[in-house]
């Protein structure tokens, strides 16, 4: 349900920061920030304290967006990030990697900064049933505008939906989680902080809390 966006540019710092949270966080997601300081292979090493989500956030042409999740996949990685409005036949392309490796595809509908509503959240419903017509795991919905991740989840229910924008960008955890997010990324707020293991273990008790609290509410309900 805690997911860590590793955007450090320091090898030794990611290695740390990681091996310090590994108890409370279920996977890594690393980004072109460290991946181009500290070169490709930090996600072997990284891959051997949690599971790597490779967010390079895939947009080209279908066969170099294979090579791109074909490299990263080699390297040990257990998912990938593409975006989904390069189309079809892009997302296709590597939703075949991906099953190569038994690995996983998470589209982005739209991106948690402001810039994110000016062009993508007109399509992000359409790129969320795509993402779900394909065969792909998951989406990529904003923290930061909860009523989007509603949306997102009632246009493709069979995928998982993953929140970055909680912590620094201002999203909430019991807001994003009550619209129905199965997992919240978080990164400055960890990884600055002065003590980023006591951060993570803070998040992943409210991410508890909060999910005790739906489900009693739920349960009530029913």
């Amino acid at each position: 349900m805690l997911i860590l966006a590793l955007d450090v540019v320091d090898h030794e710092r990611a290695l740390k920061v990681a091996k310090d949270t590994a108890e409370f966080v279920s996977a890594i997601k690393v980004n072109y920030p460290l991946v181009l300081t500290a070169g490709v292979d930090v996600i072997s090493e990284l891959s051997e304290i949690r599971p790597v989500i490779a967010d390079f956030k895939i947009a080209d042409i279908p066969y170099t967006s294979g090579l791109i999740a074909k490299i990263v996949f080699e390297k040990g990685v257990r998912a990938v990030i593409a975006h989904g409005f390069v189309g079809r036949d892009t997302l296709q392309e590597v939703r075949r990697v991906a099953s190569d490796y038994d690995g996983e595809v998470y589209v982005v509908t739209e991106l948690s900064s402001t810039g994110g509503k000016e062009f993508m959240s007109e399509h992000a419903l359409e790129i969320a049933k795509l993402a779900e017509s394909v065969g792909c795991d998951g989406l990529i919905a904003p923290a930061t505008r909860p009523d989007r991740i509603r949306a997102v989840k009632s246009a493709a229910p069979s995928l998982k939906v993953l929140c970055p924008g909680v912590g620094a960008q201002g999203g909430s955890v019991e807001d994003v989680m009550k619209a129905g997010a199965d997992a919240i990324i978080v990164g400055r707020a960890i990884y600055n902080s002065p003590d980023p293991r006591e951060s993570a273990r803070r998040y992943f008790e409210e991410l508890r809390s909060v999910r005790e609290k739906i489900d009693r509410k739920d349960g009530k309900a029913n």
